[in-house]
């Protein structure tokens, strides 16, 4: 029996990576491809899209578990009763509550790791993100540079584009800097054999040394233009004092969130402890609603079940926000949406057994009448 149940809780967690490996690709993708037009506006270094992503994995695999072990349990058990293996396993002895047991064995160990992302990891990895994000914004426009790519900066009236860097990285080389004019007259490109950052001891505002080069002012169209030759030019760049911090949400301590009376942050505080209960409740829905006619085909439960899904997670975030207007009492939260789903899923699992074998006997007794 232990073989048995060994081999399905393999089968569960096999096919559960297996989905939540892609669904964890796909939306880290599309995360990561935020993060990178930002950097290719200029607003966060290239050189930090890793550690953003790093820092965010918790919060995107906090979500996708559930979902993963939902698909993954479906899949496994639904090309076991295709296979008739399901009914090898029933004509041996293994009954349905065994089976759902064994099942819960493993969601049970989903559930501590998704509890452990959204209570604590989560929020500490989001943190972190805002502080670089934080900090990035706090960067000059100097230290945003990148070698072979033009970069919008200063609100968007300047654009940059370095050649390389020094081999002590202090030094910026092939620049060229094309920049409108603030009253629209027309604008003006520099280039420069060398660029370095001077800071003024005095105002503490900070310039971008230019050297060797030329400096060409005009409307585009005219022919008059005016070119000039220079061996050092320096233009003000962007300092920290001109940035605001923001915090997020999200990177809030769950212990914070417990303590404060906003009844926004409560219902994040909610929602964070609704994310592991989510486990066992769709492993309940999963076990009975991956039972297949071979007839059907391998796919034919995933629409209703991924339908029984989304409307899960919808009524959670519907309910969430009712939460935060304060139309739901917090004795309340979120829980009447867990309380109705496991009523589902009890039903689904026994309630059905119970129907038929009801009907059976009225059947039985109607037969013997007749």
């Amino acid at each position: 029996m232990y073989i048995i149940f060994r081999y399905l809780t393999r089968q569960v967690i096999v096919s559960m990576l297996a989905v939540s490996g892609v669904l964890l690709l796909v939306f880290m993708s599309g995360r990561f491809i935020r993060y990178l037009a930002d950097a290719a506006a200029g607003k966060i270094a290239g050189d930090v899209l890793f550690t953003i992503m790093a820092y965010r994995f918790p919060g995107f695999l906090e979500l996708i578990l559930p979902l993963g072990l939902f698909i993954g349990i479906l899949l496994a058990y639904g090309r076991m009763y295709l296979e008739s293996e399901m009914t090898v396993l029933f004509a041996c002895g293994v009954s349905d509550r065994q089976v759902l047991a064994q099942t819960m064995i493993a969601s049970v160990v989903v559930m501590l790791v998704v509890g452990s992302m959204s209570l604590y990891l989560s929020p500490w990895g989001m943190q972190k993100v805002q502080d670089i994000i934080n900090q990035q914004k706090k960067a000059t426009e100097f230290e945003l540079l990148s070698p072979g790519r033009f970069q919008s900066l200063s609100s968007g009236d300047r654009v940059t584009y370095v050649e390389g860097l020094s081999k002590d990285k202090q030094k910026l080389l092939g620049v060229f800097i094309a920049e409108f004019k603030k009253d629209g007259s027309g604008l003006s490109m520099t280039t420069a054999d060398e660029g370095s950052q001077f800071v003024d001891p005095d105002t503490g505002s900070r310039f971008l040394v230019l050297e060797d080069g030329q400096r060409y002012e005009g409307a585009p169209g005219d022919l008059d233009y005016k070119v000039t030759h220079f061996d050092a030019y320096g233009l003000k760049i962007t300092g920290p004092d001109s940035v605001n911090e923001r915090d997020d949400e999200d990177a809030i301590p769950t212990l914070r969130l417990m303590q404060s009376d906003d009844p926004e942050l409560r219902a994040l505080f909610h929602w964070r402890l609704s994310l592991p209960l989510i486990v066992p409740i769709v492993t309940l829905l999963a076990v009975r609603l991956s039972r297949v006619n071979p007839r059907q085909g391998r796919f034919f439960h995933l629409l209703p079940a991924m339908l029984i899904y989304i409307t899960y997670l919808g009524l959670l975030i519907v309910a969430r926000d009712a939460l935060a207007r304060q139309q739901v009492p917090e004795w309340l939260g979120l829980t009447w949406v867990h309380l109705l789903f496991l009523a589902v899923g009890l039903w689904l699992q026994f309630g059905t057994a119970w129907w038929r074998k009801r009907r059976l006997v009225k059947e039985g007794r109607a037969h013997e009448e007749a």
